[in-house]
């Protein structure tokens, strides 16, 4: 995609799925980065309403509580500097302050971001790349009082503040300093020109990476990677060439499926679920997991393994329906063209790279498409494999019974339900960035968002955590409830697909009634507001006996006076 058919895309009709306001401000002109992210938006289905702010206004625009960024309250404030005006304040700073630059730099961006929590505004930041001014040659590496030892230090010092704050994000531009080079990233003709700063073939490049960051954020985020075996998790056919003969390890070609493996298995430990889907005999194909000393991956890095000779649509339809996720989470990997096309075709929905015919390429393409965006980390992330293996488990043991209650029965379901602690907050916070299907209100929270909104004395979040005979789902739903005199009002209802069809509803709600009665309430309100993903939960309500609103058709009323509780197959663990 180049710049001229972002340019296009503005002229477009479509049907937003957000509508977000976002503020660009620059210390170099933003038309065409401006042009450029409102374009890539659209290829996302992100409608977004800009403030470009006037040329080199940055600190006027954040200090003047009368600025039409105050004005504009947008979701996001990007924040591009370059990194020729860095240096240019670097050399208008007195030598006996340089050794301070980086860190009073950093102290200039912390008002930026108590400004925008003022504001409600989260912040994207370009971090700076990284050019040496010639005036100490190698020295400079290691002199405090060097530009590109202070560009180095705000850099680091910029990763650190965006680690530890939230709503603050950067743009890794320094990243793709290292991936492309400086000549492809900045016009220096156009700089001295026009003050515009980058090229417009690499302008489509930081866009996409700029609403990557956004999209995260709104839900759209990668779950799953779904290898392919035969000459992509390893080179050559494991049912031709046998174990010993397959391209694996450190000598030639091998090297490179290696490399690929690695990488999904930090994927795997980051929470992403891998899966496979081959064209094979499963006991052929899973040799190599099980017997070769120089696989990376093992079996037990595979949530879900279908090899058979189905076809890949089927076997990808399988996976979908065991890990209960949406196809536009899923990311299959495979070197052959007909099959990635089968895929297309059938399954539009699941994203499948045009793999370079170079298996020593694979890597690199992938990283430059930049496909697993993380909104965030837990420590509980590397526990998800062991979780859809045994939900596995569980829909293998299924086919066994005739009926639904047996079933449920025989799982052995407990749930505790508990009010948020310090414990919990970041998973909760995660599960509302993550869930997308059953999501009643798509209201999200960051882990200082919700900090905030579990701190009002009004308002409660209570977490739900199940286990069975098979294991620990861990966390899967939350409540964000906000008193209002005898009414109990639903903010938000979540939970994880992984747990549909177990009567987790009919518990939460029981729960949720007697929890409402304690507080004085007689009637609880909800409200689901539909996106083009919760479609799963439009009758959720009316399901479990709530009444419309007569006044509006968006909220539901349960009269909880004489409330029956459901029968359910899940007990309470106090």
């Amino acid at each position: 995609m180049n710049f001229n058919s972002l340019k296009k895309n503005l002229k477009k009709d479509f049907s937003p799925k957000h509508q977000l306001k976002l503020a660009i401000l620059g210390d170099t002109a933003t038309q065409f980065l401006s042009t450029a992210i409102a374009g890539y938006a659209v290829e996302k289905a992100i409608k977004l309403d800009i403030y470009e702010a006037p040329y080199n206004q940055i600190a006027l625009q954040f200090k003047n509580p009368i600025s039409d960024l105050h004005d504009f309250k947008p979701n996001y404030i990007l924040i591009f500097e370059a990194e020729t005006k860095l240096k240019d304040d670097f050399y208008k700073t007195a030598a006996s302050e340089r050794t301070s630059f980086a860190e009073n730099k950093i102290e200039t961006i912390k008002e930026y971001i108590a400004t925008a929590k003022q504001l409600g505004s989260n912040i994207l930041y370009f971090n700076f790349c990284e050019v040496d001014d010639g005036v100490y040659g190698n020295y400079a590496a290691q002199y405090p009082e060097s530009f590109i030892y202070q560009c180095r230090q705000l850099n680091f010092e910029l990763g650190k503040l965006a680690s530890e704050t939230s709503g603050f994000y950067l743009v890794d531009l320094l990243s793709q300093q290292s991936k492309y080079g400086i000549n492809f990233i900045k016009d220096n003709q156009l700089l001295i020109q026009a003050d515009m700063y980058f090229t417009l073939d690499f302008l489509p490049i930081i866009a996409k990476n700029v609403i990557d960051i956004i999209s995260v954020r709104l839900g759209d985020l990668k779950k799953c990677l779904i290898l392919d075996l035969d000459n992509t998790t390893w080179g050559g056919i494991i049912g031709d060439d046998g174990i010993n003969n397959i391209q694996i390890g450190g000598l030639g070609i091998g090297k490179a499926f290696t490399k690929l493996q690695y990488w999904a298995k930090e994927l795997k430990n980051r929470g992403i679920i891998l899966c496979v889907a081959s064209k094979n005999t499963e006991n052929i194909a899973l040799e190599p997991f099980q017997l070769h000393q120089e696989m990376v991956l093992k079996e037990d890095d595979i949530s879900v393994f279908m090899a058979n000779w189905d076809n890949k649509v089927t076997n990808i339809q399988k996976i979908q329906e065991i890990l209960n996720i949406g196809f536009d989470s899923m990311v299959f990997l495979d070197d052959n063209p007909f099959e990635r096309e089968m895929v297309k075709q059938n399954l539009p929905l699941v994203t499948v790279p045009d793999l370079p015919e170079n298996p020593a390429e694979y890597l690199n393409y992938i990283n430059s498409l930049n496909l697993f965006e993380a909104a965030n980390v837990t420590q509980l992330d590397n526990k998800r494999t062991v979780q859809y293996k045994e939900e596995a488990n569980r829909v293998k043991a299924k086919t066994y019974f005739e009926n639904e209650d047996a079933f449920l029965q025989s799982l052995a379901m407990a749930c505790k339900a508990e009010p948020i602690t310090a414990f919990s907050l970041p998973r909760i916070a995660q599960l509302s960035l993550r869930s997308n299907q059953f999501n009643l209100r798509t209201v999200r929270f960051d882990e200082e968002s919700l900090t905030n909104y579990s701190s009002n004395p009004n308002h409660q979040v209570i977490s739900f955590s199940l286990k069975d005979k098979y294991g620990d789902y861990g966390l899967i739903a939350a409540l964000f409830l906000e008193k209002r005199a005898k009414e109990l009002f639903i903010d938000n209802w979540i939970m994880s697909c992984r747990v549909l069809k177990r009567g987790m509803e009919k518990f939460t709600l029981n729960h949720l009634v007697d929890f409402a009665k304690t507080m004085g309430c007689d009637k609880i309100v909800g409200e689901y507001l539909p996106t083009p993903k919760n479609a799963l939960v439009k009758d959720h309500y009316q399901d479990l006996g709530f009444k419309p609103n007569t006044t509006n058709d968006s909220l539901w009323i349960l009269d909880i006076t004489n409330y029956q509780p459901f029968e359910v197959q899940i007990q309470t663990i106090i």
